[in-house]
């Protein structure tokens, strides 16, 4: 194991076997592409072998940080030295940076495939710190290889290569979910899309109720989506894209989630300026809960559902049959609003916006649609939501959050 600093350099040697051995060390410049020249070497007799486990292979050579480190971003790494031990393990890695730089990393272990090595890794990137959640699913040892560059940059160069001890593997049901961009929490391409003072700024939010509310504040042109997805699902009976919605008002973004059943989940947010037709992606969170939820989806949302509307009454888009439930909701520039189900009832304004009534669910089985006209010449309503109405036992009004 080599590892090389700005004015020194220390090789650890395990010979394999009892026996001699030849240690030759080759140098060059550290900015040069000339061939490397010997420079010494050393005999080293083993009298008895120490009986370790084989280190991970690594083609980049050196351990630790970079020696032009410094010179490339990284000012300090949380962990000194080469080798990071995770007794239980999970490790978090925060390196500080002098400028906002963007990360890539790879986990290689004998026992590890690429697509497994995926779901072990959570990396953010902040503009001075850069910081990569780790999993362990086997004991024994691994090589973490860092890769940067500048957000300008067209080239990630390897930056630091740590060897990883891990004591106690974790379950492997209890890895990240597949998909994680190499932006995970708030950071540098949340504040970019104009995203701000983040309610949670880690990228790993645990959960024993079931449910979070995710919260930025917001420029006024950015429009904000979200998406929620998880490996396996096992017995929710609605699509995962009903249990998270999107409330965004004049200056606040608020992603409201509500989980069907435990498990580790991945929350994708998507933005798009107001001069651009198509979202792009923005950063990604992880929700695990591991207690036994089972909230109700909320209510169907149609594209009309944007910038403005809210969401009062009720929070869950299951309904009862055969029974009075109060609506109230905010839905920018609606010239009328009305809820459609075994009758049509007509909403009423209030002094503050809202559109509130008292509307019956009629017979399980049905859906109640809420629907508007936003002009008074237009003749057609068109749907914002959309509610189940079930039969058995009644849904707590509010419940989804």
């Amino acid at each position: 194991m080599m590892t090389v600093s700005e004015n020194s350099m220390t090789i650890k040697v395990t010979p394999p076997t009892k026996g001699l051995f030849d240690l030759m060390i080759f140098a060059r410049h550290a900015d040069s592409q000339d061939p490397y020249n010997w420079v010494c070497s050393y005999q080293i007799q083993c009298l008895e072998p120490r009986n370790r486990e084989t280190l991970p292979e690594n083609p980049f050579h050196f351990w630790g940080l970079h020696q032009k480190g410094r010179d490339l971003g990284i000012k300090v790494s949380s962990h000194k030295g080469e080798l990071l031990v995770a007794p239980q393990g999970t490790l978090l890695l925060t390196l500080q940076t002098s400028r906002p730089l963007l990360a890539m990393y790879e986990l290689v272990n004998k026992d590890l495939d690429d697509a497994l090595s995926k779901k072990c890794l959570a990396a953010q990137a902040e503009e001075d710190k850069l910081s990569c959640h780790i999993l362990c699913p086997f004991q024994g040892y691994y090589r973490l290889s860092l890769f940067v560059k500048d957000l300008g940059g067209t080239t990630f160069r390897n930056m630091a290569n740590f060897l990883i001890h891990c004591l106690r593997p974790v379950n492997q049901n209890e890895l990240f979910p597949l998909g994680l961009s190499m932006h995970c929490g708030s950071g540098i391409s949340s504040s970019s899309h104009g995203l701000s003072n983040p309610s949670h700024s880690a990228p790993i939010i645990t959960t024993k109720l079931g449910k979070c509310n995710i919260t930025f504040n917001s420029s006024t042109d950015i429009e904000v989506t979200a998406s929620l997805s998880k490996d396996k699902v096992i017995s929710t009976k609605y699509p995962l894209e009903r249990y998270i919605l999107v409330t965004q008002l004049r200056a606040k973004v608020s992603v409201c989630v509500v989980l069907p059943e435990s498990g580790i989940y991945k929350v994708g947010l998507f933005g798009r300026g107001k001069d651009h037709k198509d979202f792009v992606h923005i950063c990604d969170y992880i929700i695990r809960c591991f207690s036994d939820p089972s909230w109700p989806p909320f209510p169907r949302v149609y594209s009309l559902w944007r910038r403005g509307c809210v969401l009062l009454e009720p929070r869950t888009g299951i309904l009862q049959e055969q029974s009075w439930v109060r609506f109230r909701f905010k839905v920018p520039r609606a010239y009328q609003a009305v809820v459609l189900g075994q009758e049509k009832t007509m909403l009423q304004q209030t002094s503050h916006g809202v559109w509130e009534g008292d509307v019956f669910t009629g017979a399980g089985g049905t859906q109640v649609k809420l629907a508007a006209k936003f002009s008074q010449h237009c003749s057609s309503l068109e749907v914002i939501l959309a509610f189940e109405v079930e039969e058995g036992s009644p849904t707590p009004l509010g419940c989804s959050g």
